[in-house]
């Protein structure tokens, strides 16, 4: 019996991942996925998903092969199983097996009921050998917003925030501006084209009167998502501005005009019935901006994943605390004169 060489799995699939790392901020709500067609330890073929509604990775490597005649000798590799149902596109399973390779190495099981395992029935079925678990914990950091979505039936939350290095988050008067360097702003404004929504309290929508869009990088605006229960926001402030999508929750009425929807949600349990609705509306991750209020909402319910959080050397003396989380710190990065820590939720 021929030893499988698990190593030469890892080297191609890895190259599967940066494909996939190429359709961030595209593809949403569908997961990341690259795939690479290998043929005698050679690259012939290669594809990522681009944007949600178009080709899946699989088929973009396929259609990338030139002799198609190889594909009955190749090893595909993509870093999430191959789906078995018709969306918007056919069944990548499907493609697969008509088009006869000769092996699928995956690295996650999708977790999607309408996948979950079926996909790999189906090659097998089809006499395709497949072999799972390659690198599955890089696949899924890749497609931690996609997991955390199917199996907790909610988005991935991203709490962020910029403090002082006296702990403050913004003056007493609820200033916040600005705490962080431009290069951390604009790091921000990255993370802002990556997540489906990005959520603020009525207090921040008041008194910083944010857009909420992307400025300082290049990429799609997020859904704005604002609690304001008792709808005493005024007109005037850019999130009734009709730019982009907005959703401001509520405990009044529900309404619906272009880009606005005024959501009502019970009194009770305000935020997780909130967390329900945008699950419902297949927001799969969410940027809590603050303040410090919402943050601590968010905190206290422990409803969060992971928590972004930049450090300036800039001394307020008083003013509002910043938000305490307790976990496992993740990264650690220098910007400038900014820290930057990223913190996951290990509870």
């Amino acid at each position: 019996m021929i030893k499988h060489d698990h190593h030469i799995d890892e080297v191609f699939m890895r190259r599967a991942l940066e494909l996939a790392e190429l359709g961030r901020g595209s593809v949403s709500p569908n997961p990341l996925v690259g795939s690479v067609v290998v043929h005698d330890s050679k690259i012939i073929g290669e594809g990522w998903h681009k944007k949600f509604g178009e080709s899946h990775a699989e088929v973009n490597a396929v259609n990338a092969v030139t002799d198609k005649a190889l594909l009955k000798e190749s090893t595909i590799y993509v870093n999430l199983e191959p789906c078995s149902h018709r969306g918007k596109t056919p069944p990548c399973a499907d493609m697969l097996v008509a088009n006869g390779v000769h092996k699928v190495v995956i690295a996650n099981l999708d977790s999607n009921p309408l996948v979950s395992g079926e996909g790999v029935r189906k090659l097998r079925s089809a006499g395709i050998e497949v072999i799972s678990g390659i690198l599955d914990k890089a696949g899924h950091e890749l497609n931690k917003r996609f997991f955390t979505f199917m199996e907790k039936h909610r988005p991935y939350i991203v709490l962020k925030w910029a403090e002082t290095a006296d702990g403050f988050i913004a003056r007493e008067n609820y200033d916040s501006k600005w705490i962080s360097n431009e290069y951390s702003r604009q790091v921000a404004h990255k993370w802002r084209a990556e997540e489906d929504a990005i959520l603020v309290g009525s207090k921040t929508a008041a008194h910083d009167n944010p857009q909420l869009n992307v400025r300082d990088w290049s990429g799609r605006d997020p859904v704005r998502v604002v609690f304001d229960r008792f709808l005493r926001l005024d007109r005037k402030l850019h999130v009734f501005d009709g730019k982009q999508k907005t959703i401001l929750y509520n405990v009044l009425k529900h309404e619906e005009h272009p880009n606005l929807i005024l959501a009502r949600v019970e009194d009770e349990d305000f935020i997780s019935n909130v967390i329900k609705d945008l699950f419902q509306r297949n927001i799969q991750s969410l940027l809590v901006e603050g303040g410090a209020t919402i943050l601590d909402l968010f905190i206290e319910h422990n409803l969060w994943d992971e928590a972004r959080i930049f450090q300036s050397p800039r001394l307020f003396e008083k003013g509002i605390r910043a938000p305490a989380v307790h976990g496992k710190v993740h990264e650690t990065h220098s910007i400038q004169s900014d820290t930057l820590r990223i913190v996951y939720n290990d509870q």
